[in-house]
């Protein structure tokens, strides 16, 4: 396992590399990254250019393109013409029904807990969520998910994937790495 003294961008590299390892040693062929506006998802694909992987880049949610922090088409075009497959949906854990009422749903408990490890984790298992639900994962296999703190990514973990639906079936089968601190 790959421990980060501080979370962020800089940890993208090395994580991915240990990833790399990881999927290399495990058979697993599909690898879920976060990717905000591109830049980790492009690095995903260049680590595993050759090696038969699907990259599948999880954008944020349209809902927060005030914000600034929707992918824009230009973007999401380059990522499709590298070989990324690219995927914006409704955050799995994000607490977005729940948003601005005063009790929170099971999604913003199971977040909560998920942050106790670091933001990186509760990304990494809402991505693989999402994804399941898009229908863009093998159900049967393993995958690898990569999340992170702002931009880049620092959380790695290999899970047998489930839908939000059936959120209790879902199996963290292993850390690859994570930050020490937020």
């Amino acid at each position: 396992m790959l421990y980060f003294a501080k979370s962020g961008k800089a940890n993208t590299d090395a994580l991915l590399k240990a990833v790399r390892a990881r999927a290399t040693a495990l058979g697993v062929r599909q690898v879920v990254v976060a990717s905000t506006h591109g830049f980790t998802a492009h690095r995903a694909q260049a680590v595993f250019a050759g090696a038969g992987v699907e990259v599948i880049a999880v954008t944020i949610a349209a809902s927060y393109d005030k914000e600034g922090w929707t992918m824009k088409d230009a973007e999401r075009a380059r990522l499709r013409r590298a070989g990324v497959t690219v995927l914006t949906g409704t955050h799995a854990l994000s607490g977005e029904l729940s948003y601005g009422l005063e009790v929170p749903g099971a999604q913003d408990v199971a977040s909560k807990v998920l942050y106790r490890f670091c933001q990186g984790m509760k990304v990494a298992v809402e991505v693989a969520l999402m994804a399941a639900d898009a229908g863009f994962l093998d159900m049967r296999r393993e995958a690898i998910a990569v999340g992170g703190t702002g931009e880049g990514a620092d959380t790695a973990i290999v899970v047998k994937p489930a839908y939000t639906r059936t959120f209790q079936k879902l199996e963290i089968r292993e850390i690859i790495g994570k930050p020490r601190k937020g």
